[in-house]
């Protein structure tokens, strides 16, 4: 046990992440008595899985999840999948004692061979051996991919005690970049006259600075998500209404920097065949089901290769178009206090003082990029939303808050539902004071509602059965109604170490009635 420490040592894996399980004792002992990593536990697999990316994001490491066999294994699927489309070097565990176990049937065994598909590849390793007989983790992880171990444990695997020499290696460093340069270069230096629009999606820290260096060098038009940290940086060239302006008025080119985007405009490009597209991405996916122009690589690097980019400005009046919806969105905002849109807004104007935030859900993103406030900078934003799900909010929230003094989450009913086990691991955190909003919108809001029946909105809607109230209580955390953005001043006398669920209950109507209108903006 001790050469599987030592060769995840050598990757840079200084965090383990221990789910129980009888199977797991000889490697849980091992790792109980092993003085340079840090265990966390979490009974859990699919917390555990979704705490484990979430301290990738916050560390920039690879970090380990052990979770033992069975339907245990099979539970950590979602987060490995997120971690394989955000391109994080998640390590997954799972243990075995017998051989050929997979497929027999037997009680608390399953196939681990192939487990998880294309989204983490198998490797087997049968314990004891020596750390020249396992594979080279420092190598897998510069890759960013997550990995699978599938350990086979015989009768002669014991815990190891003695770690004299061991170190945690720093992470290894990842690839240069893939991809030619010259379509990107030709463009922006001889055709993005012809109109070009910046998209921003997820950014890492390190990653913002080469950003905002491009945006400020093109000065055109940018969408940025509030996964990229830089929409309040980049508030003077913002596209106010890109969900609405992007479809009606085609760029002609669009530079995409950062992982793939979530909004709604991104996703209309599939059907702008007149708009080339090219990407700028450390995950490499191109995030179109079209042809587009992609280079893979750290955005760092990328833009030392490319060079010295032109001033190209906004070419084709698009900012003056975007002026005008910002007011009539604006006024909308007044009109429509209690609408979702407005709401959102409100806690962004609390919650833009922390130094970490957290969104998940479809809803909650879409709202937050269109209307959440630009003047106060949150640099430290992160969303799991790369499968276009809401799962592992919570999870993922708690840990890269773990060296943070304020944290904040927003998500919705329904992903909070999927991730309730996840306040579990509050005892093991640092005391800072943490809030997890919850857009309490009933189910999938009212996006389905027009026209739909009693049993089609039951189906599509699925509004939540359970109280907040309830699940505070069950947290251990203080629960505050939030009905109207007065209500949003508790945050204001919110204890240094307080855990708190803030139940945001906006007004059905209000919030038809603000989409009703915006839709003819």
């Amino acid at each position: 046990m001790k050469s599987l420490i030592s060769c995840c040592a050598t990757a840079g894996v200084a965090e383990w992440v221990c789910c129980p399980g009888a199977l797991n004792t000889p490697l849980l002992t091992t790792l109980a008595r092993c003085p340079i990593v840090h265990r966390w536990n979490q009974q859990d697999e699919r917390t555990a899985a979704y705490f484990a990316l979430g301290r990738i994001q916050a560390t920039a490491r690879p970090v380990a999840v052990v979770a033992g066999s069975g339907s245990a294994a099979a539970a950590l699927a979602p987060a490995v999948v997120e971690a394989y489309y955000q391109r994080r070097p998640l390590i997954v565990i799972t243990i075995d004692d017998k051989e050929n176990a997979g497929g027999s049937g037997a009680p608390g065994h399953i196939e681990t061979e192939g487990l998880f598909g294309i989204y983490a590849p198998t490797i087997e390793v049968a314990l004891p051996c020596s750390v020249s007989d396992l594979p080279d983790l420092a190598a897998t992880c510069a890759e960013g991919f997550p990995v699978h171990l599938s350990l086979r444990l015989t009768e002669d695997c014991r815990p190891g005690c003695d770690f004299t020499g061991l170190e945690v290696a720093e992470p290894p460093a990842a690839p240069p970049f893939r991809a030619s340069l010259v379509a990107l270069s030709q463009m922006l230096r001889f055709r993005a006259v012809e109109g070009l629009v910046l998209i921003i999606g997820g950014l890492d820290p390190d990653e913002q600075e080469p950003a905002v260096w491009l945006a400020r060098t093109l000065r055109v038009p940018i969408v940025a998500e509030a996964a990229s940290g830089l929409r309040e940086t980049l508030s003077a060239y913002m596209l106010h209404g890109a969900d609405q302006l992007l479809p009606r008025y085609a760029p002609r080119y669009i530079l995409r920097v950062g992982d793939v985007p979530t909004a709604a405009c991104w996703r209309a490009l599939e059907d702008m065949p007149g708009t080339e597209v090219y990407s700028i991405t450390r995950s490499g996916f191109s995030g179109l089901c079209r042809k587009s122009t992609v280079v893979e690589g750290e955005l760092e690097q990328v833009m030392k290769a490319l060079g010295d980019v032109p001033h190209i400005g906004d070419t084709t009046g698009l900012m003056q178009r975007s002026r005008r919806c910002a007011g009539r969105i604006e006024e909308l905002l007044l009109a429509y206090p209690e609408s979702e849109a407005a709401m959102v807004r409100a806690f962004s104007n609390q919650a833009g003082i922390a130094d970490v935030l957290c969104l998940g859900s479809a809803t909650t993103l879409r709202l937050w990029n269109n209307y959440a406030q630009t003047q106060v900078p949150t640099h430290y934003v992160r969303a799991n939303s790369a499968t276009g799900g809401a799962d592992g909010t919570v999870s993922a929230f708690l840990a890269n808050s773990a060296d943070a003094d304020y944290a904040c989450c927003l998500t919705g009913d329904l992903a909070l539902l999927r991730d309730c086990a996840a306040a579990t691991m509050l005892p093991q955190l640092p005391p800072a004071r943490r809030v997890v909003a919850v857009l309490n919108n009933e189910g999938a809001g009212c996006a389905f509602t027009p026209g739909m029946d009693a049993e089609l909105h039951r189906l599509m809607v699925q509004p939540p059965t359970y109280d907040l109230q309830e699940v505070a209580r069950l947290w251990g955390a203080e629960y505050y109604a939030i009905h109207c953005e007065a209500d949003f001043e508790v945050l204001d006398s919110l204890e240094p170490t307080a855990f708190a669920l803030l139940d945001i209950i906006p007004d059905p109507e209000q919030t038809a009635a603000f989409n009703a209108r915006l839709a003819t903006i």
